[in-house]
C-alpha cells in the first residue's frame, strides 16, 4: 500500500493560497500572492529537488493541475519541469473531460476520496498532494493522509484559504524531520499517528 504525502508552503497563520505567483489564486480578494517567493534559497530548493527525485504519482485538484499545467511543462530554467512531465499525475474533478492535456494525466472517477482509497488498497506507488486544499480536506476526512511535508514561513498573513479547515476534523501527528532554511522557512515533516476523526467520531 503506497502512502499519501501532503506538500505544501503554509504561512505562520496556516495560509497555503497563492505561494507562488501574485496571479496565482486571487479566489476573496486575496492581495499576497506570491508571498512564498522571497523566502527561496539554496536549502529550500535542495529540499525540494530532493522529494521530487525519490518519485512516485502525483495527486492534483482541478484548479491545481490547471494552475500547474499552465506554468510547467514548457518551462526550462529549472530541475522540476521534467520530474514534472514525466510523473503519473492522477487528477480529481467532476468537470474536466478526458483526455486529460498534460502527459501522462488520469482523472479520478467519481468521489476522489473513494477513488484514491481504491488506488492505495491496489497499488504500492507513493501519491505525493501539491496545493489542492479542497482535495486534502476531503481525504483526512476519511483517514487517507499518511504524511505532511510542510513548509512553514516565518510570515502572518493575516487572510487567504488555510490549509486546515475549520471543520470539525482532528488529527494528530508525529514530528520525524525538521530543516531550517537560511531565510527563516521551517520545513517539517509530520507522519499521522492516529486516524483523524470528524465531529467526534472515530
Amino acid at each position: 500500500m503506497g502512502k499519501i504525502t501532503v506538500v505544501n508552503n503554509l504561512s505562520l497563520d496556516g495560509v497555503m493560497q497563492a505561494p507562488g505567483r501574485p496571479d496565482e489564486d486571487p479566489r476573496g480578494g486575496f492581495e499576497h500572492g506570491g508571498w512564498a517567493m522571497p523566502y527561496n534559497d539554496e536549502v529550500k530548493g535542495r529540499a525540494m529537488g530532493e522529494g521530487m527525485a525519490r518519485g512516485g504519482a502525483l495527486l492534483f485538484g482541478r484548479r491545481t493541475y490547471e494552475d500547474f499545467y499552465g506554468v510547467w511543462p514548457n518551462r526550462t530554467d529549472n530541475p522540476f519541469t521534467e520530474v514534472l512531465n514525466s510523473a503519473q499525475k492522477y487528477v480529481a474533478s467532476t468537470t474536466l473531460k478526458e483526455p486529460l492535456p498534460w502527459s501522462n494525466s488520469t482523472l479520478l472517477d467519481g468521489d476522489a476520496a473513494e477513488a484514491m482509497a481504491r488506488l492505495k488498497d491496489e497499488s504500492d506507488e507513493d501519491l505525493a498532494i501539491l496545493g489542492s486544499g479542497a482535495l486534502i480536506a476531503s481525504l483526512m476526512k476519511r483517514n487517507l493522509i499518511d504524511r505532511w511535508v510542510l513548509l512553514i514561513h516565518p510570515l502572518v498573513l493575516g487572510s487567504g484559504r488555510r490549509l486546515f479547515a475549520d471543520d470539525g476534523t482532528f488529527a494528530t501527528l508525529e514530528l520525524t524531520d525538521s530543516l531550517t532554511t537560511t531565510t527563516g522557512v521551517v520545513i517539517a515533516t509530520y507522519e499521522s499517528a492516529q486516524q483523524s476523526t470528524t465531529n467526534g467520531a472515530g
